[in-house]
């Protein structure tokens, strides 16, 4: 073997081993001190880069939950505010509907305007009050908010929320009170060209909505409410119609006595059709009373499965319907006696009929019309176009957009009024609850997106455990065995440090 002095050779070689077997055991030191597999990118560069990214999506993920679960929070209060609106608002409905009864005498209901008013006055702080962080929710400004939920950019979910206040809460309405129109003529004539007849070459429109009738007919108030109220469109849009027709005869009812060789023959319509529904007639000599004209006209409506009702009230013919139209063409056949004439008041028979008379001087048909009235309500803004209609159904435009009636506009100090305020009151009820259902389909959404934050977090931070944190069974068994080698390493640095020694026997 050789032996040198100047250059240890197994030293330098353990001494090298040693130096790598301290920096293993100086990582091992580390890791297990620390917990962490990856301390410095030299231990794992890749590894760092892709556990330093699962760890901003986990903390992305986990500030997503809060952002969510401050949504949460603000419709929360949102919705708690609403609901104590709503409670307001069913206190409205039922004072209106207490002062639509005739019974209330007008003292009582100018108190019971001034509860509603309070009550209104009650609903505008309750929506200016409302807020989260400094932030108004119930006064309309609340619009486009942006929950940030997402781990990533763009991962955003908007939030709105409709005004609450009284200027803004109530109904959209187009309404008329149905109008009266007469003439020396058929029913058909008197209607022709006018307001009265709802033409085939016609249209009318709600929100976009069209009816065109197939053939000519009668301007008829329960036919476009029935439109309205079967279309799906409108129906989800949440515009309904109402209407009622009742007709009060213009004068007092005195007793009709036919001609001795005359006879009287009265048409009643009910509905669209141009065409007479049943007709009553009086022979020469016979009486036509109030009450035996009542007895026949429901007997025959009944009859025909008509909605229509007679009675009298105040001694005079009260027509009521559903809604329909309802006209009555009176028709006179005069005989040639002249000394017994007949003398009919079509106003006795429906209102608007006053100014058309029939004698016996000669056969004539006198025909009065009286429309029903129309309200329709819709809790947002929508167009119309009655063109063609609108005088016919007392409607003062004829097209345009629709007139908001909020709640401080509602009026309850008469019957029509107060029946008015209600079907107000009930859009505005079915918008909060609208509110509010949208709000709690928000929360829905907001916990599932939380939910799914949570888990995605919990299933990140662990991949990140997975490549950043130290396996502690493995990482020990690591240090023993590079202590080991350390102990080893330094005994046998010893034993070559001792090597040069043996040259002193050669050189004795």
């Amino acid at each position: 073997m050789a032996l040198r002095i100047n250059y240890n050779f197994q030293a330098e070689f353990t001494h090298v081993n040693i130096m790598k077997t301290e920096r293993n055991l100086n990582t091992s030191l580390e890791r297990l001190a620390t917990g962490y597999r990856i301390n410095s990118a030299k231990d794992d560069a890749a590894g760092l880069f892709i556990a330093d990214q699962l760890n901003l999506v986990a903390k992305a993920l986990e500030q997503g939950s809060r952002n969510a679960q401050d949504g949460i929070s603000a419709s929360q209060i949102a919705e708690a505010s609403l609901s104590q609106i709503y409670e307001k608002l069913t206190d409205m409905y039922t004072k209106a509907e207490q002062a639509a009864t005739d019974t209330n005498d007008a003292t009582a209901r100018l108190a019971l305007q001034e509860d509603i008013r309070k009550l209104v006055d009650a609903i505008d702080r309750i929506s200016n009050s409302a807020e989260f962080n400094g932030i108004k929710l119930l006064d309309g400004s609340f619009k486009n908010k942006v929950i940030h939920y997402g781990a990533r950019a763009d991962q955003t979910l908007s939030i709105s929320i409709d005004s609450a206040r009284a200027k803004d809460l109530g109904a959209y309405v187009v309404s008329g009170t149905g109008a009266t129109t007469n003439g020396a003529d058929t029913v058909a004539n008197v209607i022709s060209g006018t307001d009265f007849e709802f033409a085939s070459t016609e249209t009318i429109s709600i929100a976009g909505r069209t009816l065109t009738p197939a053939t000519n007919e009668i301007t008829d108030a329960k036919r476009i409410a029935d439109w309205i109220n079967g279309d799906s469109v409108l129906q989800e849009l949440g515009i309904e119609a109402t209407v009622k027709n009742q007709s009060v005869a213009d004068a007092t009812w005195t007793n009709i006595t036919v001609g001795s060789d005359d006879s009287v023959d009265i048409k009643f319509y009910v509905g669209p059709e141009t065409t007479a529904d049943f007709t009553i007639s009086y022979g020469a000599g016979e009486t036509i009373t109030l009450d035996d004209l009542v007895q026949k006209i429901n007997s025959e409506a009944s009859a025909n499965g008509l909605n229509l009702t007679a009675k009298a009230v105040d001694n005079k013919l009260v027509l009521e319907t559903d809604g329909e139209t309802v006209a009555v063409e009176i028709t006179l056949t005069a005989g040639t006696d002249t000394g017994n004439t007949t003398d009919i008041n079509l106003g006795q028979f429906i209102q608007g009929g006053t100014g058309q008379t029939l004698t016996d001087a000669a056969t004539a048909t006198a025909s009065g019309v009286k429309v029903g009235d129309l309200t329709v309500l819709g809790p947002d803004s929508y167009s119309y176009d009655l063109t063609g209609v609108s005088g016919a159904l007392g409607v003062t435009v004829a097209t345009g957009p629709a007139t908001l009636n909020n709640l401080n506009s509602l009026d309850v100090t008469s019957n029509a009024s107060a029946e008015l305020a209600m079907k107000v009151i009930d859009i505005a009820i079915k918008k909060v609850d609208t509110l509010r259902s949208n709000l709690g389909s928000i929360q829905i959404n907001l916990q599932a997106l939380i939910d799914n934050n949570d888990f995605s977090a919990v299933q990140t931070r662990e991949a990140e455990s997975r490549i950043r944190n130290v396996d502690f069974a493995k990482e020990m068994s690591n240090f023993t065995k590079q202590q080991t080698l350390m102990q080893s390493g330094m005994a046998m640095l010893a034993q070559a440090n001792q090597l040069p020694q043996l040259v002193l026997q050669l050189l004795r």
